[in-house]
């Protein structure tokens, strides 16, 4: 699989760590009637980032990685180096979008004793530049070389930061709706 973030550093953690109006979107798929039970162990799909890599993209794939076993754990998957049942993997990407703010119209009347009065306003429209930031976590049936399930989160950047509790929360966001391995989902912590 391609590693997107190898090109757009801290793009997921910027996303983790956002004040927005809006919450971010999560989305997921699994394959229909894949049996969760029958998986125990994952891996890794591709190799972590070595130290060839900028030291904030190690960080972030660090935290990355960190916050999907802390996942894959709570749902009751072990992680194993060799013969693992599934694999994970993960992609990050970011787009500028543009918001624009119509033109605004505002109409008052009031009175103040014997006298009354109105007004009218006008606001002229405005356009605001903003980056939004995605997660995609992959996780194949490594036997079959198949994708059985995905999660992705999505939503507005403005702040930048390599913080791993914020990572963790974007993790949990995109992977919400992951079966255990009993095949429920596992609530957000």
């Amino acid at each position: 699989m391609r590693r997107k973030h190898r090109l757009l550093p801290a793009i997921v953690v910027v996303l983790a760590a956002c004040a927005t109006t809006a919450p971010p979107r999560q989305e997921s798929r699994t394959v229909p009637g894949v049996n969760f039970s029958a998986y125990s162990t994952y891996g890794w799909s591709s190799p972590a980032e070595n130290a060839t890599v900028d030291a904030p993209l190690r960080i972030l794939d660090v935290n990355i990685r960190d916050a999907i076993r802390a996942e894959m754990t709570r749902r009751g998957y072990e992680e194993v180096k060799e013969n693992p049942a599934l694999l994970v993997d993960y992609e990050t990407a970011a787009a500028d979008k543009i918001r624009s703010n119509p033109v605004r119209i505002g109409i008052g009347m009031g009175s103040y004793g014997g006298n009354g009065g109105g007004s009218v306003s006008m606001g002229s429209s405005s356009v605001q530049s903003y980056q939004e930031g995605r997660l995609v976590i992959h996780v194949l049936d490594a036997g079959k070389n198949q994708e059985i399930w995905y999660g992705a989160v999505a939503g507005r950047v403005e702040q930048k930061s390599l913080d791993a509790a914020a990572v963790a929360r974007v993790v949990a966001t995109a992977m919400a709706d992951f079966p255990a391995r009993d095949g429920t989902p596992v609530a957000m912590p």
